[in-house]
């Protein structure tokens, strides 16, 4: 099981643990966030991401940050792609090294006051913490992909410490359309030591709706038997290929004496071939697995009554949100193996991430909200004209809310991981800094949600070594035995699907934004002008 401790924890190379192979970690922070379709307040999300990084940190950044983003932009501008997702995107990575370089900046300046330093040895000090990036991005975003309204972004301290990163897709929309889907990137980290360990990341967003239960559960199969690394088809041709090959070398009198070794072959095969197409899958034995999303699972099949009792934030409550962890739906499915097959997760100690209501009141108006957790911030210094965007007071932004009356507030936002496998000699374990959620955003009606760990560097080749004896409790691990068959089509319907989506957006961003119609305007009157042009040539 993973560690989870309210303390700071030794620093090792390379972003975590101690100086040794035994407590060598790279230090990893997982976002996730519904974005409503709108854009965000790069300085807003910034400072809470600020508050999230400085958690149990001692000080020091995570040297990888991924974020899941749902319903990152309208519709039309998420199934085009490209160019008219980029404004989206791009404020999330300046909200990212907003709060780096300020976190960064006053672990400087309480460095200098506390220590007395010279002038110098301040700047010693910068150039020490930085590294290889440089002082205006400590971040640097390695790789951006979207399936629809889904988005990934992977951020390193050290980008030349990942290796290349292979990416992966599905849809499990309309017509297996990006609507709702899940974007998957793998790739391999190795540290200043060259202990290296390689890291699967999933983002997703899954069935709306408190009825959707098993069509959430059916989602996540979908995600299992189609989000490949590579393509099924041609790893099942490569394999027919080298079969044939095997058959040419072995004359027929050969085959027909040796029958049963070669149905032994024939076995051995067909074992090959399920370990190579669970090498594609989201369960790859030699990887770490993180999965964030907007999950959507609830705590009833049916919107609350008028008049429910909501959970609430007061302890001194009957209705405090922790009585309702218990009716949890992803808690319960998961337990049963009906979901998130082999995953693990922290505590969960924040209140439910959905669904909010700003009131967009700032003081006190008898309306029954609650003030956001303004607390995250009281340790933090009054000097936020020193900040890089320079409006401070902006910023805070602390939102008045109350949970919304027709939906039962529910842990929809959430970071499951794979844990260390129970036949791993002398295994090391995750350790949890903090998993918690965001304060409330004023764009949307979800929180963030977090989670800083410590990911043991354990070699590839280690991680996919295989028990000499399994416990009931190992076979059912993913890591042995895939809980479903990889779809061997997955990668031509997510083409199919992609030429739809595609057309989709295109009508949709023509008809319905102020971009469409200045692409549409524009190319009528090219159209015009040609028809003239020909025209008056012709005469």
């Amino acid at each position: 099981m993973a560690t989870c401790d309210a303390r700071a924890p030794s620093l090792s190379p390379g972003g975590g643990g101690g100086g040794d192979v035994q407590t060598a970690t790279v230090d990893l922070l997982v976002l996730t966030f519904n974005c409503a379709k709108q854009l965000v307040k790069p300085g807003v999300f910034a400072r809470h991401l600020r508050w999230a990084m400085g958690r149990n940190s001692g000080g020091v950044l995570p040297e990888v940050v991924v974020l899941s983003l749902q319903e990152v932009a309208p519709l039309s501008k998420a199934f085009v792609g490209e160019y008219f997702l980029r404004g989206y995107l791009e404020r999330f990575e300046e909200a990212v090294n907003g709060a780096a370089m300020t976190m960064t900046a006053r672990r400087k300046k309480t460095k200098t006051k506390t220590k007395e330093t010279t002038a110098t040895e301040t700047t010693t000090d910068t150039t020490t913490d930085t590294t290889t990036t440089t002082e205006n991005t400590p971040y640097t975003l390695v790789k951006a992909r979207n399936v629809g309204y889904t988005a990934m972004m992977l951020f390193a301290r050290h980008p030349a410490r990942l290796g290349a990163v292979h990416e992966a897709e599905v849809g499990f929309g309309a017509a297996d359309m990006g609507n709702k889907g899940a974007v998957g990137m793998r790739t391999l980290y190795s540290d200043h030591d060259g202990r290296t360990t390689e890291l699967t990341f999933v983002a997703t967003h899954l069935a709306a709706m408190e009825w959707n239960l098993p069509r959430r559960n059916a989602n996540w199969a979908a995600i299992m038997r189609g989000l490949t690394f590579e393509n099924p088809e041609a790893v099942l041709a490569k394999t027919e290929e080298v079969e044939r090959e095997d058959d040419d070398d072995d004359d027929e009198g050969t085959r027909l004496l040796n029958g049963n070794e070669d149905q032994g072959c024939d076995n051995r095969q067909h074992a090959r071939l399920r370990r190579r197409l669970h090498d594609l899958s989201v369960y790859k034995p030699s990887s770490h697995l993180f999965v964030a999303g907007d999950l959507n699972y609830r705590i009833a099949p049916t919107p609350p009554p008028p008049g429910a009792s909501l959970p609430s934030l007061d302890p001194r409550s009957q209705h405090y949100f922790p009585a309702f962890l218990p009716l949890d739906q992803l808690t319960r499915e998961r337990t049963a193996g009906r979901t998130l097959h082999g995953l693990v997760e922290a505590p969960v100690t924040f209140p439910p991430t959905y669904k909010y209501l700003s009131t967009g009141c700032r003081d006190g108006d008898g309306d029954g909200g609650y003030y956001d957790e303004s607390q995250h911030y009281e340790d933090e210094e009054d000097e936020d004209e020193d900040d890089n965007d320079g409006d401070a007071d902006s910023d805070k932004d602390v939102v008045r809310w109350r949970f919304a009356s027709h939906r039962w507030p529910a842990w929809t936002d959430r970071i499951l991981y794979l844990d260390m496998p129970s036949w791993l000699e002398g295994r090391q374990q995750m350790h949890v800094r903090a998993y918690d959620a965001l304060p409330v955003i004023r764009t949307s009606d979800h929180r963030a949600v977090f989670l800083r760990v410590d990911v043991p560097l354990v070699a590839p080749a280690d991680l996919a070594a295989r028990p000499s004896s399994s416990s009931s409790t190992d076979a059912a691990d993913p890591r042995l035995r895939l809980p479903v068959e990889i779809d061997p089509e997955a990668w031509a319907r997510r083409r199919a699907a992609r030429q739809k989506e595609r057309f989709l957006g295109w009508t949709m961003l023509l008809w319905s934004s102020p971009e469409g119609a200045w692409l549409l305007l524009a190319s009528l009157v090219v159209a015009a002008g040609g028809a003239y042009w020909f025209y008056y040539a012709g005469v």
